[in-house]
């Protein structure tokens, strides 16, 4: 066997491998007890907030008792610090994390960018104007780091997820205000750009909060990456191997992003690995996918595995194969 030969065959097998690991973890995830449900509050914006009736339907179809909805604070294009500057009378989130009775908080910022990656001038100061640009805020996000600590306070044990998203108009452009008007073809994307800037994006929102857990002294902060797993459905997508998608637009209702179902099922089971330390593979078809004749098991089923892949192999997912 020559030396390219044998490269092959070894990366043959390593993918063998990895692929029988999904497969195990799945059959024992089956064979083992479901977990305990979890009391989870979330705070988001459209790309997130659809989540939570998704991940109860998941949890009840996978035989978890007890998972429970204790509060949603939802505003549209929102970052996280305005969650946690709501007015007390409207702050639900901080009301019901006193209390301690929270097991999760699921947070979905917009862009979370350490300060020697600000783009377009580097302000300084939150609001202040660059003047060849419109007004650009204060990055990273500083509403992840008080409900991390907050939460800890009341809670020492909770989990604080961040969802790592797929990018708006397909490029990692984190500005203020948002580009949502933006024209772009998601179809004419090019997949390895867009993979590298997801990457980029990840890198970014990696160090940022581990620097928030490595402060707590624990890994209280936990990263959905949702985003990573965008990609990998779009690859298969654009190879024909996605079951009921044939173009990469029919993932997304607009320009900016927002998602349509397979997306957004894709992004809850992704949610869901990581809450419940679990592999969502072998999950009955959602209801929202039920809609669409198109959007069947062998979809259903290619969303589970890309979604468990992409959490296993992050290294802030809380989650590692079995």
């Amino acid at each position: 066997m020559n030396r390219i030969t044998l490269a092959g065959f070894r990366w043959t097998m390593v993918v063998a491998c990895l692929c029988l690991t999904a497969q195990l973890s799945a059959v024992d995830d089956a064979k083992t007890p479901p977990p305990k449900g979890q009391r989870v509050f979330t705070c988001g914006h459209s790309f997130h907030v659809w989540v939570v009736p998704m991940l109860t339907e998941m949890a009840q179809a996978a035989g978890i008792k007890g998972h429970e909805v204790v509060g949603v604070s939802s505003i549209g294009g929102s970052r996280v610090i305005q969650h946690w500057d709501l007015s007390d009378e409207k702050h639900q989130a901080k009301e019901v994390l006193r209390t301690g009775k929270v097991d999760v908080l699921t947070l979905s910022p917009i862009w979370v960018v350490p300060q020697k990656g600000l783009p377009l001038g580097s302000p300084r100061k939150k609001g202040e104007k660059d003047p060849n640009t419109a007004p650009i805020y204060w990055l990273p996000d500083e509403g992840i780091e008080k409900f991390a600590k907050f939460g800890v306070e009341h809670n020492p044990k909770i989990r604080i997820t961040v969802q790592e998203y797929w990018l708006p108009n397909d490029e990692y452009v984190p500005v203020y205000p948002l580009q949502t008007r933006k024209r772009y073809d998601h179809n004419a994307t090019n997949l390895a750009g867009l993979k590298k800037a997801q990457a980029d994006y990840d890198r970014d929102l990696t160090a940022f909060v581990g620097a928030i857990n490595k402060q707590l002294g624990k890994e209280t902060l936990l990263i959905v990456p949702v985003g990573q797993a965008s990609v990998a459905l779009r690859e298969k997508i654009v190879a024909g191997q996605a079951p009921g998608l044939k173009e990469q637009a029919e993932l997304f209702r607009d320009c900016w992003g927002h998602p349509q179902a397979p997306l957004q099922t894709l992004a809850a089971y992704c949610h869901f690995a990581v809450i419940y330390r679990r592999s969502p593979v072998g999950l009955p078809l959602p209801s929202v996918l039920a809609k669409n004749p198109a959007w069947d098991d062998k979809l259903n089923r290619l969303l589970q595995e890309l979604a468990w892949e992409a959490v296993c192999k992050h290294p802030m997912s809380g989650v590692q194969a079995k």
